[in-house]
């Protein structure tokens, strides 16, 4: 079996990242496609009370998982299977549920920080970093939280001026250096997304 493909998807909260990803994936010939989200990988909190839980930064790099996400993801690389974590956004906390993913020819890595861990990034074959306008990044993460993750506007505001803002502007745009391909506008930028999918069946054709 050839080592698979590395794609990793990063940018800010809102920025467009996911439909990237869907864009890739309806557009690769070969359907043979996994999709990691880091956002699965934030650390478990069982230990912690629902009150302190709720104060987790989870745009911070401690938030997440970063150890467990590298195995499973040098795993996927050798052809193994994993257990995927999956998280409780409205308990603030891991679930006892999990994935099975199966080793797959291409794998997408999508996260905020996935550039920012040195780690991470020496497995990606293709980094990508989506850049949007900060404007339309919170008025989606505004509309993404209420509708899908039970917040309240006033919460959803605190959050993103107390903790999502600073941790952008500290964490996440400085790893836009590391990337091999950046994209204005995400998803709807459609030469860009016909670039990476020559680059990937580019990759592709060499590797059979």
């Amino acid at each position: 079996m050839n080592r698979p493909i590395l794609i990793g998807i990063a940018g800010g909260t809102g920025s467009g990242k996911s439909t990237v990803t869907r864009e890739i994936f309806k557009a690769i010939t070969d359907k043979n496609v996994a999709v990691i989200e880091q956002d699965s990988y934030y650390k478990d909190q069982s230990e912690l009370s629902y009150e302190q839980r709720v104060l987790t930064n989870y745009d911070h790099p401690f938030a997440f998982d970063n150890v467990l996400l590298k195995d499973h993801l040098e795993n996927l690389l050798k052809g193994e299977s994993i257990e995927k974590p999956s998280y409780d956004f409205e308990n603030h906390n891991r679930k006892k549920e999990t994935e099975t993913v199966e080793p797959r020819d291409i794998i997408i890595l999508e996260g905020i920080l996935i550039l920012y861990d040195e780690d991470l990034r020496d497995l990606l074959d293709i980094k990508i970093f989506v850049d949007t306008d900060s404007d339309v990044r919170v008025i989606r993460r505004i509309l993404r939280d209420i509708k899908d993750r039970g917040r309240t506007l006033d919460s959803v505001i605190m959050q993103y001026m107390n903790t999502v803002r600073p941790a952008h502007l500290q964490f996440v745009e400085p790893s836009k250096r590391y990337a091999d391909i950046i994209i204005p506008e995400g998803g709807y930028n459609k030469v860009a997304i016909d670039i990476i999918i020559t680059k990937i069946n580019d990759i592709i054709n060499k590797k059979q």
